[in-house]
């Protein structure tokens, strides 16, 4: 560092990343502190003003500085350089965190060093990942009342795994369950009511109109175990967005307008990797123009956006591992790099994704309704459906259409039964089909009125 470097930095003031010392006394709180953060400088040399007062006897005071960095537990290496009599300590974030001077542990916040307390040290386990949620204890879990033995058995199945295997004996082997009782991940799979144990891990897909989240148009919230919530998110994504019916001489393909695969990548993505402790929902959400899937929980530490698609550190890796049995996720780190390949494929640029310390999202570019899927003189064709229903409307709209020209006389709560879909939902749809001409309501609501084509 070069004296001009040295005045630029003093100038710039104490702050997260700097602090001033007179002398190298009692300098492991500091260097603890720094090694915990996110590394920076201790000026030793230059007093709380800011002006250089210099030292005397360097070596012995280097000395000093390296016994400090040595009793740091675990111990540090430093750099160490003198410039016009200030000793610059450059403490670098420590790759074996977290670190405590004389039994104690020191956290840089804003411009001072602060001890951590009980919970500060706890939450900093689990953000540097030196605590597993997944791996944690489910409290309160009780084998014989929480126990799907219908999810058990399905994951067996699955799972490839002997089902004349004693069930305790099999969830032991995959470590779902220790001595401390039933741990978060098993929790998470196969608890008959996962509500019980974490509200949090529930999924919320909703569809908004045009670009914007003003109004909504859509909304449900899946509040199963991770499995479920990944087949409803799913179910709800191929209704919700649209299909194009292609021929070429042949018989029809459907083709969705985003690569299936991506979405259940992003999909899976989410589920496996979010912050189970945030009380954040996991979110999709379908505009006119995109699609976002949102989950609480930036990216893990030691991985930057830069590395997706190369290196992967899940995580909940028990929460993984089970699902890499079931084959719901593939090999660590190559989700993104799957999701880039299809969206190639398909001809559409590749998703943006986005990350910050609490949450992060990957957004598809969807795209606009008039315009079709063209593969070498392929056509859109309605099969079927009047004109002007076969484009711009999704796959759900055109099975409601087919459910009404088949089952005439019905009204939208028997829709929505034997549909699987919800009322909300279906008012939508049957209001599209209303302005495209398709239906009409006959008949009074009190009396037994009901939903025929329009054209019956």
């Amino acid at each position: 560092m070069t004296p001009k470097e040295l005045d630029k930095l003093i100038r710039i003031g104490e702050g997260f990343g700097c602090e001033f010392k007179s002398s190298p006394s009692h300098l492991g709180r500091e260097i603890c502190a720094f090694a915990n953060a996110a590394g920076g400088h201790i000026l030793v040399g230059v007093d709380d003003q800011g002006k250089k007062i210099g030292l005397q006897n360097l070596n012995s005071k280097k000395s000093q500085i390296q016994t400090a960095a040595h009793n740091i537990d675990p111990p540090l290496v430093l750099d160490i350089e003198e410039v016009e009599g200030v000793l610059i300590v450059t403490v670098p974030s420590g790759p074996n965190k977290p670190y405590c001077a004389n039994g104690i542990f020191y956290m840089r916040e804003v411009a001072s060093t602060q001890q951590m307390k009980r919970e500060e040290i706890r939450e900093f386990f689990f953000k540097e990942g030196l605590i597993l949620f997944d791996e944690q204890p489910c409290t309160g879990f009780n084998m014989r009342r929480d126990l799907d033995p219908e999810k058990y058995a399905a994951f067996l199945r699955t799972a490839g795994v002997p089902e004349t295997m004693r069930r305790m004996d099999v969830l032991r082997n995959l470590l779902i369950l220790n001595k401390a009782g039933m741990t978060n991940a098993g929790a998470l799979l196969f608890s008959k009511c996962v509500p019980r144990f974490f509200l949090q891990a529930s999924l919320t897909c909703v569809v908004f109109q045009g670009t914007t989240k003003v109004k909504i148009l859509d909304q449900v919230t899946f509040q199963g175990s991770v499995v479920e919530n990944y087949n409803n998110g799913i179910s709800y994504l191929l209704s919700h967005l649209n299909t194009e019916y292609i021929i070429k001489g042949g018989p029809r393909r459907e083709v969705l307008e985003l690569p299936e695969e991506a979405l259940r990548e992003s999909l899976m993505n989410a589920l496996v990797h979010r912050d189970y402790r945030s009380t954040a929902y996991i979110q999709i959400q379908i505009f006119r123009d995109r699609l976002e899937i949102v989950n609480p929980g930036g990216l893990v530490p030691g991985v930057t956006l830069k590395e997706l698609g190369r290196i992967s550190r899940p995580r909940n890796p028990l929460l993984f591992a089970l699902l890499h049995r079931m084959e719901l996720v593939e090999h660590i780190g190559s989700g993104i790099k799957r999701i880039r390949e299809s969206m190639r494929d398909y001809r559409l640029s590749p998703p943006k994704i986005e990350a910050e310390a609490d949450w992060f999202s990957i957004t598809f570019k969807r795209k606009p309704q008039h315009e079709a899927i063209v593969d070498d003189g392929i056509t859109p064709s309605g099969e079927g459906l009047n004109e002007g229903v076969s484009e711009g409307v999704n796959e759900g709209v055109k099975r409601l259409y087919q459910f009404i020209l088949h089952n005439p006389g019905k009204r939208t709560p028997e829709f929505s039964l034997e549909l699987d879909v919800p009322i909300k939902t279906l008012e939508r749809w049957i209001q599209q089909l209303r302005e495209l001409g398709e239906v009409e309501f006959r008949g009074s609501p009190r009396k037994g009125g009901y939903w025929p084509t329009g054209r019956g």
